[in-house]
Order: C-alpha cells, then sequence, then structure tokens
C-alpha cells in the first residue's frame, strides 16, 4: 500500500503533502480512508477534476477506502475565484448538478467491487445545522487572521470588488467537511488541487483543535503544457466530461492532438499503463512520431475511461470513416454529427451539382477549380469518387437522409447538408 505514493510521484500527480514520511507511514500500515471533494458550480466536471478522480482511483487500486464528496452545500457557495464573487445558483439548480456530477464519477470510480468507494453529498450535514449551532461548533475555531491570509482571500480584499462574508465562509464549509468525514469515516486524508492547499488545510487545522487527532493532505500539480502555458482550453472552452457540453468525438480529438512535447507527462496523468508500457510509447514518440501511437493511446484510454469502450469504438470508426478507412453509412447520426460539427458547410437543395456544392463549402475558387478537382479524380462525396463533372448530390445516397460529406484530396473535408424544403427556390 505504501507504493503507491512512489507510483503517484512518478507519475506527477504529487505537489504538497502535510508530512511526507508521516503519510507514507500511514499508507503503509493498512488501509487509510480518504476523500475528495467535487463542487457542484456548472453541470459537468472537466480535466481537472479528471485528475483528482484519477488519484482518488489509483489509491482505490491501492487498497485504500474511497470517498467522494459532491457538494450539495458548498456548490451553492462556490469556492472562491480570484476574478470576483460567483453567480448563486438556486437550490433546484444545484441539486440537478449534483445528480449529473455523480453519474460522471461513478464510472470512474469502483462502486461495487470488493473495496467500493463511497459517494456522499454535504448537504446531508450541512442543512440540518441552525446558524447558531455552525457559529458555536465551528467558526469558533477559526481566526480571522489566519482566513484573512489565504492567498486567493488576501487578493480578492485588495481588489476593487473585495469579497462578500458568503464566500469567505468557504474555507469553514470544506474544514467541516473533513470533519464530519473523520467522525463519520474515519477519514485521515483529503486530496485536492494545489490551488485548494489553504482550503484543505482548514479542516487539517479544524480537526486538530476539535479532536485532538492529525490528518493529511496531498495535492496534485496544475497540469501545465510544456511551453508552460495552460492545459484544457478548447476554442468551446473547458475539456467537459458531460457528453453533452463536449461530445465524445470531440473530446477524443482533444487528447489525440496533444503535442510530442506533452504526450508521455500526460500518459503518466492522465491513464493507468504501466511504466514498461509507457516507454515503449515513449520510444514511439521519438523513433515514430508520425505515426501518433502515443496520442492514440492517450486518447482511447481517457476517452473510455469517461465515456466508455462503445463510445471510443464509434468516435475512432468515425476518425477513420471521414478521410474513407471506413464506412461513413455506419455511423450513427449523432457521432457523424459531433465529427463534422467542426467542418466548413453548406445548406444545399436537393440535387444540387457536385460542383456548386465544393464551391459554395469553400473547398475550391470557383467552378474551375471544381471541376479540375473531379477531373483530376481529387473530388469525393461521402468517400465515393466523383467521376462526372455534371455530378448531383442524390438523395438516395445521402446519409441519415441529409448530409453529404465532401472531400478534395486527401484530408481537406467540408459538409454539405440538404434541405429538401429548398428544392425549386431561386
Amino acid at each position: 500500500m505504501s507504493d503507491v505514493l512512489d507510483e503517484l510521484q512518478w507519475r506527477g500527480l504529487v505537489a504538497q503533502s502535510t508530512d511526507e514520511a508521516a503519510l507514507r507511514d500511514a499508507l503503509g500500515a493498512g488501509p487509510v480512508t480518504y476523500y475528495c471533494g467535487f463542487d457542484p458550480t456548472a453541470p459537468s466536471l472537466h480535466h481537472g477534476n479528471l485528475v483528482q478522480l484519477i488519484l482518488l482511483r489509483h489509491l482505490q487500486l491501492a487498497g485504500h477506502r474511497c470517498i467522494a464528496l459532491v457538494g450539495g452545500a458548498t456548490g451553492m457557495i462556490g469556492d472562491p475565484r480570484q476574478s470576483g464573487e460567483r453567480v448563486l445558483n438556486d437550490k433546484e439548480t444545484v441539486a440537478a448538478w449534483v445528480e449529473r456530477l455523480k453519474a460522471q464519477i461513478a464510472p470512474i470510480l469502483d462502486l461495487e467491487g470488493e473495496n467500493p468507494a463511497t459517494l456522499v453529498n454535504n448537504l446531508d450535514w450541512t442543512a440540518p445545522m441552525s446558524a447558531i449551532d455552525f457559529l458555536r461548533d465551528v467558526g469558533k475555531h477559526y481566526r480571522l487572521g489566519t482566513m484573512l491570509a489565504k492567498d486567493t482571500v488576501a487578493r480578492r480584499l485588495s481588489s476593487e470588488d473585495g469579497i462578500s462574508f458568503t464566500e469567505f465562509s468557504y474555507q469553514i464549509l470544506q474544514g467541516m467537511d473533513y470533519l464530519q468525514l473523520y467522525r463519520d469515516h474515519g477519514v485521515t486524508l483529503q486530496t485536492g488541487g494545489n490551488d485548494q492547499w489553504g482550503n484543505l488545510l482548514s479542516g487539517v487545522e479544524l480537526i486538530r483543535k476539535v479532536e485532538g487527532a492529525h490528518v493529511h493532505v496531498l495535492t496534485t500539480p496544475l497540469i501545465t503544457k510544456a511551453d508552460g502555458t495552460k492545459f484544457g482550453k478548447t476554442e468551446g472552452g473547458a475539456v467537459w466530461l458531460a457528453p453533452d457540453m463536449m461530445s465524445p468525438y470531440a473530446f477524443y480529438q482533444f487528447w489525440v492532438n496533444a503535442d510530442d512535447a506533452d504526450v508521455v507527462r500526460f500518459l503518466k496523468v492522465f491513464t493507468f499503463r504501466s511504466r514498461e508500457e509507457i516507454a515503449e510509447l515513449e520510444r514511439s514518440v521519438q523513433e515514430r512520431p508520425a505515426a501518433r501511437e502515443a496520442q492514440r493511446a492517450l486518447a482511447s484510454d481517457v476517452t473510455t475511461l469517461v465515456h466508455g469502450p462503445d463510445a471510443t469504438k464509434a468516435v475512432i470508426a468515425a476518425s477513420q470513416a471521414l478521410f474513407g478507412r471506413g464506412d461513413l453509412a455506419e455511423l450513427d447520426e449523432s457521432t457523424l454529427a459531433s465529427a463534422v460539427a467542426e467542418l466548413p458547410r453548406v445548406d444545399v437543395a436537393p440535387g444540387t451539382p457536385v460542383v456548386e456544392a465544393f464551391v459554395g463549402a469553400g473547398l475550391v475558387a470557383g467552378r474551375s477549380a471544381a471541376r479540375r478537382a473531379i477531373a483530376e479524380g481529387g473530388a469525393y462525396v461521402n468517400n465515393v469518387k466523383v467521376t462526372g463533372e455534371d455530378a448531383t448530390l442524390d438523395p438516395a445516397e445521402l446519409l441519415h437522409g441529409r448530409y453529404a460529406l465532401l472531400r478534395r484530396g486527401k484530408r481537406t473535408l467540408a459538409l454539405a447538408v440538404v434541405d429538401p424544403e429548398a428544392a425549386g427556390r431561386p
């Protein structure tokens, strides 16, 4: 069990701990009960939360007892941000997001095996507490000087907007969670991102003052790219885990596009591949970079972890089919729509000449260029080579009755969406 700390350090999943030697001894002495909290301040977890879930899973696989906390209470307040006050969501919204987050956590942690993880909601012990009980039983153990010294609080206080008492109290609520789980489940380790260090220590100090016990905190580093820039931003925003906020296809493509300089480190952090497997993939990056074997392994593993093997199989099939290495007709409409979502598109009427579709989609500069592409054998509709300049978009050959994938050459793609009601329009 103690070896798991070495494994986590090798994978780059450890930034700080309260007392590494004591934590190592505790992990080696028997199963440690640990937890991490996830606040429903959005309808989905993101890649940063995924780092925490993977850390929880490593500890669970090593035989330690996992508790995942979804913050039905803390989610109604939100951890103070450096940029200003959060917008408070209503209780119904937060409750709905709690259920969404639980559904995203469940596939990653083992909830039913010999060492099952437990899901808890801090609203269960926070909601029944009166304001007087909160101030007397918890608040009296906090000193304002310590609370004001927290980095985010200090920054907010020096800003024009300041910080409300609501967000200022967040660190007390998080500390109370640790105390409650210590009492109810014997939790002695809390994990989280390194930016949460101050909030995590809140619980350590509270337990020391109230129970006279010493407990632990372990944080993960902020994951960055090799060039030092922030990791996890896309044109659409964050890398969400919910499929209705980021499709499995887009999710897979995000990981498969990892830079050679980053991919080995990401394999260590985001997958459960062995050291030997990762070493082999690292050699492939050095010796066969064009094959992108490491990127495909990373994308496959992470997509399977979050969305399941069937979704991964579908997105790989879609990726291959777009470029003629699979059957487009076998893709369901949802997967196809996700795969072509970022392509240039043109809306056309049934029977539109292929030449006009290519021009309208911007694949060629004009009709002459479109005819030349057809004559040279470089024009395709749904991966079928166009052989005549008078070819049209045949309604009988459309994908799902409305889509035509246009391709010029090997890799230049666009989408024609056929609108049956557009027939006969000028």
